[in-house]
C-alpha cells in the first residue's frame, strides 16, 4: 500500500472534535449530552446577515477578488476605525475563516523548520497549522496559578534563535479566556522590535471582554506597523461560525502582497458568506452589549459552581467564553471518554475538551479540561453537577 506522508502521520487530532464519535454513541444510547467542548455559541446570528443571503439578487454565484470584495474590505476598515484601529482596506485580506488567515500568515513569514514562540495553553489548531506549514512551535508555559497571565518577557527572550520568526498570542485567549493588558502588549512589542520578529495576534474574541477592562490591539501600538499581524473572524463576533469568513490584517505592505499570492492560489473566499458578513457589520452595539452581559452571567455561574467542587481549580477568564479547570484526575483524556462511554447522572452526561491538546509540551495539562460556556445557565449548572457526581466515582 502507498505510504502516507510523515506530515500526515504527525498531524495532531483536534482535542475539541476527536471525542465526537463517543458523544454520538452516548446520544444514540438515549443519554442527554451537554456539549461544553466546542466554541459554538448558542447566541442567534444577527437577522440582518441571514436576510442578506436570503434576499440576494445575484444571477451568477461568481468568484470574488482573491483578497475579498473591495466594498466589504472598506466596511471592515470602517469597523476597525470605530474600535480605534486605523487600517486601510488594502491592509486587509478576507480569508476562509481565521484558520486560513493563520495559514497565510505562517506561509508568508516562515520556511521549513523555522520557529514560532507561543504562550501555552493555546488554541489547539495552532499545533495543526504549524505541522501543516512545516514550522516548529516553541512553547512558553503560562500557569493556572496566576490565571494564565503572560509569562515573564525574559522567558520569551531566552528562547529566541536564528530560526525564530514570530511570537503568536491569542487575545482574549482560547482556551484560557485571559485578556492581555496594554502593558503586556507593549512588552511583547518591544521584544519583537528588538529582535526584528513578527507579532501575530489572534483577536477573534475582541468583542468579548468583561469587568470593565478594555481590549488593546497590537494594531494600536505605534512603531509596530512592520511587525504586527492580526488574525480576525466573524465566527464568534456574530455567531456565524459556519460562514467561514476571516481576515488577515497588517500594515506591512510586503507581508500583505505575499499573503495575497496564497490567496490567489485558492482563488477567492466564499461569495455568499461575504454577503452575510458584510451585512453583519450593520449589527448595532446593543447586540454586543447584550451578548456580553449574557456571557458575564454565564461565566460567573460556571466559575462559582466549579469552585464548589472539592479538588477542582479554575482560572477566571476576562474575555472570550472559555475557562480552564484543573481536575483531581491523572488523565483528563481518559476521563472525558469515560464520561461519554460509561457515565451518566439521571440520564445525562457532558462532553468536555481535554486540555493536554492545547499544549505542545508533552505531559503538561493532563489533568485539565477546557470548558466553553456557550450554553444557557441552567444547562451549565446541570453540566457542572454531572462533573461533580462523576468525580465522586471516577477511578484513574
Amino acid at each position: 500500500m502507498p505510504a502516507i506522508s510523515e506530515k500526515g502521520r504527525i498531524m495532531p487530532e483536534s482535542p475539541i472534535r476527536k471525542l465526537v464519535p463517543y458523544a454520538e454513541k452516548a446520544h444514540k444510547a438515549g443519554k442527554t449530552v451537554f456539549y461544553l467542548n466546542i466554541g459554538q455559541p448558542d447566541i442567534k446570528t444577527p437577522q440582518v446577515a441571514l436576510d442578506a443571503v436570503a434576499n440576494h439578487s445575484l444571477d451568477i454565484l461568481a468568484y470574488s477578488r482573491s483578497e475579498g470584495s473591495e466594498e466589504y474590505r472598506i466596511k471592515i476598515a470602517d469597523y476597525y476605525a470605530k474600535n480605534d484601529i486605523n487600517v486601510a482596506h488594502n491592509d486587509i485580506i478576507v480569508t476562509t475563516g481565521g484558520s486560513e488567515a493563520l495559514l497565510f500568515a505562517f506561509g508568508s513569514i516562515m520556511d521549513q523548520d523555522d520557529e514560532i514562540i507561543i504562550p501555552e495553553p493555546f488554541y489547539a489548531n495552532y499545533n495543526g497549522f504549524s505541522t501543516a506549514s512545516g514550522v516548529n512551535v516553541v512553547p512558553v508555559i503560562s500557569k493556572i496559578d496566576n490565571n494564565f497571565a503572560l509569562p515573564p518577557i525574559e522567558e520569551f527572550e531566552k528562547l529566541i534563535t536564528n530560526k525564530t520568526k514570530a511570537i503568536l498570542i491569542c487575545n482574549p485567549g482560547n482556551p484560557t479566556g485571559y485578556l492581555y493588558s496594554k502593558d503586556e502588549i507593549k512588552k511583547l512589542a518591544d521584544l519583537v522590535k528588538k529582535h526584528d520578529l513578527f507579532l501575530i495576534a489572534d483577536e477573534v474574541y475582541r468583542e468579548f471582554v468583561y469587568d470593565s477592562i478594555s481590549h488593546y490591539s497590537i494594531l494600536q501600538e505605534e512603531g509596530l506597523e512592520d511587525h504586527a499581524i492580526v488574525i480576525d473572524s466573524v465566527s464568534k463576533r456574530y455567531s456565524m461560525c459556519g460562514a467561514r469568513i476571516g481576515y488577515l490584517v497588517s500594515k506591512n505592505k510586503t507581508l500583505i502582497a505575499t499573503a495575497l499570492k496564497f490567496a490567489q492560489a485558492r482563488l477567492s473566499p466564499p461569495t455568499l458568506a461575504q454577503i452575510a458578513s458584510e451585512a453583519a457589520l450593520q449589527t448595532p452595539q446593543s447586540y454586543f452589549d447584550e451578548v456580553n452581559v449574557e456571557y458575564v452571567s454565564r461565566r460567573n455561574t460556571l466559575i462559582n459552581a466549579l469552585e464548589k467542587i472539592d479538588g477542582v481549580k479554575v482560572a477566571k477568564p476576562n474575555g472570550a467564553f472559555y475557562c480552564i479547570a484543573e481536575l483531581p484526575v491523572k488523565n483528563s483524556d481518559d476521563f472525558a471518554k469515560w464520561l461519554l462511554e460509561s457515565f451518566d447522572y439521571e440520564g445525562q452526561t457532558v462532553m468536555v475538551a481535554p486540555a493536554a491538546g492545547f499544549y505542545s509540551t508533552p505531559g503538561v495539562g493532563l489533568n485539565q479540561i477546557r470548558i466553553a460556556y456557550v450554553l444557557n445557565e441552567d444547562s451549565l449548572l446541570k453540566a457542572v453537577k454531572i462533573l461533580e457526581e462523576a468525580l465522586k466515582v471516577y477511578k484513574d
